[in-house]
């Protein structure tokens, strides 16, 4: 699911683009993000969709055998245990899962090679052979087949890369979430009734994560030129233009932070944007922020600026 962090990285993406339009209408940018947000769990339904269509595929692959000029007897014979997996039962039974593939219109037909590929390189498996042959149809167990398409055949496919990098901007970013997504969803299918088995949630707790995530973001350009003062002034030795804008951006949302959230703890903040700038800014970008922010922080809590609720919030 999306923690804090990748939440944070949702805002700064969305305050980057915003940094370089002309239009500066923040309730557009407020609903740019959430829909960066819901592409997340769109990318998760249509992943879910993906397994569900291999599961079924395995019906068009009998009849397709079965119609053959000349059939064997193992043509005729052949099992279409898959179709029917238990995990994948329940998921269609999900109405979390049949009311995401209604809203976001998901189907494979566009290319349905797709899912032929998917299911060909799944059939030459020793896993599916495996599976097969097992007569335990409970779902601790036919999930396992279910686990090896994702991991093995889907996430390594190169074609399943593209389709996914072509819809989602976000893909390379949010693969990793989306493996978590899922595993999540494989943890929380362990019942035989339908009923109880849960999607994953996208986040631990949406109410309270939308309302830090809108409130980081408007907070965060509404102070711009305050926080941008406060960034100046600690790095006159610095030419503006050698500065990346990420590293701009990523200190004005911990100042924004700082400032106007005080349930989270001070050593948190500075620690969530020098982590961030690892991956997304230049080599030195850590080191740089991690040095900015500690001065910032030091005039934030002379003036008293810095008023945290709890204690050792502001250590």
């Amino acid at each position: 699911m999306l923690n804090r962090r990748h939440l944070r990285v949702k805002v700064v993406q969305t305050l980057y683009a915003y940094s370089l339009s002309e239009d500066k209408d923040i309730k557009a940018f407020e609903k740019a993000l959430l829909q960066n947000v819901d592409e997340v769990y769109e990318m998760y339904i249509w992943t879910l969709n993906l397994l569900d269509e291999v599961a079924d595929y395995a019906l068009i692959d009998a009849e397709g055998r079965a119609n053959k000029f000349l059939p064997t007897e193992k043509d005729l014979s052949h099992n279409t245990k898959l179709s029917s997996n238990t995990f994948i039962e329940s998921l269609r039974q999900n109405p979390q899962y049949a009311e995401g593939v209604k809203k976001y219109g998901v189907s494979w037909n566009f290319d349905p090679e797709i899912v032929r590929t998917v299911f060909a390189q799944l059939k030459h498996s020793e896993d599916y052979a495996y599976y097969m042959q097992s007569s335990d149809r409970s779902i601790a167990v036919e999930k396992d087949i279910i686990k090896f398409i994702f991991k093995k055949i889907i996430l390594k496919s190169p074609v399943i890369e593209q389709v996914f990098e072509e819809k989602f901007i976000n893909w390379t970013v949010d693969k990793e979430i989306l493996q978590a997504l899922i595993a999540k969803t494989f943890k929380n299918f362990s019942s035989e009734e339908p009923r109880q088995n849960k999607l994953a949630e996208l986040t631990q707790n949406w109410y309270d994560d939308k309302d830090f995530i809108l409130n980081l973001i408007a907070k965060t350009i509404r102070n711009t030129n305050e926080y941008q003062k406060m960034i100046t002034e600690k790095t006159k030795n610095w030419e503006s233009d050698r500065i990346a804008l990420i590293d701009t951006l990523l200190m004005r949302m911990a100042i924004c932070e700082l400032v106007n959230f005080p349930s989270i703890p001070v050593k948190v903040t500075i620690n969530e944007y020098i982590e961030i700038s690892k991956v997304f800014s230049t080599l030195k970008s850590n080191t740089f922020i991690n040095g900015i922010l500690d001065k910032i922080l030091s005039d934030l809590n002379q003036d008293g600026r810095i008023q945290k609720q709890g204690r050792g919030l502001n250590n």
